[in-house]
């Protein structure tokens, strides 16, 4: 806590000017054929690439750095610091007005507010990784619960072999985003049908169920954000 309010802290030209000569050197050692790994060097020299001078670049000193394979999923409680480097995910929170930054960003930083917040407790990236459950009930969805009652996730994984498939009602209301796949759904509370394909999100209300008429040849891949009450 000391070492990241002091970094946060400093003044921008110290940190700067430290930030550059770390990048120089690393930059030599990489056109040298030397391996970087050590120091995160691929990482540090693409953030600065995207945020030259930025402070956050220094901040993946603190933090595990961590590779999500495909279906895969990790639960960041309040106050943890984080950041997406590349690729696309699925991420859901609880409700929340205060988001507030670190680095790698041209948005404001509120570095008090940031330094006394954070949870500073260590902890190795595995204990943060928890897997999906397969449904008894549905083979095709698989269940990802956090430790926190506010939300839940489920993958929706509909094989090419079926062409009707019914998202079952839960007792709270849910948003659907379709990821892969084309389908025209049908509900007894929607007024005419829906056409979805990739990049269509869809509300769900509460002990409603929707079916889906399938129409593209590689099934689908859905996700749903819900509440299990």
């Amino acid at each position: 806590r000391v070492c990241f309010t002091r970094l946060m802290k400093s003044e921008k030209k110290f940190f700067v000017d430290q930030l550059n000569m770390l990048v120089k050197r690393i930059s030599q050692e990489a056109a040298e054929g030397k391996d970087t790994s050590a120091s995160n060097g691929d990482l540090l020299l693409r953030l600065h690439s995207q945020y030259p001078g930025d402070i956050g670049c220094f901040t993946i000193y603190f933090l595990n750095l961590v590779r999500l394979e495909p279906g895969e999923a990790m639960f960041l409680g309040a106050n943890e610091p984080h950041a997406y480097l590349h690729g696309d995910c699925v991420e859901c929170m609880a409700c929340s007005d205060n988001t507030v930054r670190a680095g790698l960003t041209p948005k404001f930083i509120d570095v008090l507010t940031l330094c006394e917040m954070l949870n500073y407790t260590p902890a190795p990236s595995s204990s943060k990784i928890f897997p999906a459950t397969q449904s008894q009930l549905d083979p095709s969805v698989y269940l990802y619960d956090p430790p926190v009652p506010d939300f839940a996730i489920m993958r929706i994984e509909i094989p090419a072999s079926i062409k009707l498939y019914l998202v079952s009602a839960v007792d709270s209301a849910s948003i659907l985003l379709v990821i892969q796949g084309t389908a025209v759904g049908t509900s007894t509370a929607a007024a005419s049908e829906m056409t979805l394909r990739r990049g269509s999100v869809l509300f769900i209300s509460a002990n409603e169920s929707i079916s889906l008429h399938l129409s593209s040849p590689d099934g689908m891949l859905l996700f749903r954000a819900c509440c299990l009450l």
